[in-house]
This record gives structure tokens, sequence and C-alpha cells, in this order.
């Protein structure tokens, strides 16, 4: 990886956790209408109307910085060449075993099925010919 990608991807992380923490900073749309009628408080570290100023250009201005590094990131990704996958590197294929190495099944394969066990209900018959109602342990 080169180290110029490196320095990118730490920016572009700090940036992103950034951007969260100044979005959850920020108030919502309703937030002053309360403060207009006298509940809640107006004033703030950045005054009145300081704190949606500083805060709302701050949060643009990170999301450009996140926008150009997501740019430069995928950049890096599709001009320089990406580490090879196993199937590009032939390992998978020297160490699957060939059609030729499995052996093959015996032409006369036994053809029966094991015996399915009776219904319920339905009485047993012993070798010999009797019926039974138990069944065999």
């Amino acid at each position: 990886m080169n180290p110029l990608e490196t320095v990118l991807l730490v920016l572009h992380l700090l940036v992103a956790v950034a951007i969260c923490g100044f979005v959850l900073l920020q108030h919502g749309k309703g937030a002053d209408m309360g403060a207009a009628f006298g509940s809640g408080s107006s004033g703030s570290l950045f005054g009145a109307a300081g704190s949606a100023n500083f805060l709302s250009r701050t949060t643009a201005v990170l999301a450009a910085v996140f926008f150009l590094s997501s740019l430069g990131l995928t950049w890096f990704g599709t001009t320089h060449e990406a580490p090879k996958g196993l199937m590009e590197q032939g390992i998978v294929e020297k160490a699957a075993p060939k059609a030729s190495d499995v052996p093959a099944m015996p032409a006369s394969a036994p053809a029966t099925a094991p015996a399915a066990e009776p219904a319920k209900g339905t009485p047993l018959t012993a070798p010999d010919g009797s019926k039974s109602s138990e069944v065999p342990k």
C-alpha cells in the first residue's frame, strides 16, 4: 500500500468521525421554534445564532473534504494494481485434485436399498411367516 494512500485513508476515517460528531452537535430545525416562545435557552457557547453558522459551515467543509478523499481513494483503487487473488495466482488449481486422481465408483454397486420401517398399526411378519404385533429389538 502506498504511504500517500495510507495517509488519505486515515484522513478519510477521521473526517467521517468528525462529520458524525458535528451533525450530532447541531440543533434540529424545530429547536429554534421553542426558544422563540421562551422555552429552552437561546444563549450558547457561540451566541444565539453563532452556533448554527459555525457548526453548519464546519460540517459543509468536512463533507467536501470527505467527498474529495473518497475520490482520491477511488483513484488509488483503480489505477494501482490490486494484489492477485488465489484463483489468479494458480494456487487453487495446484491444490485441487484432478479428475484422474479421484478413484471411480465400481461398476457393479449394490442396488439394494435399506429396509423401510413398517407403518404403525401394521402387523409384522417374522421370517417363518407368522404375524406378530411386537417390534423386534
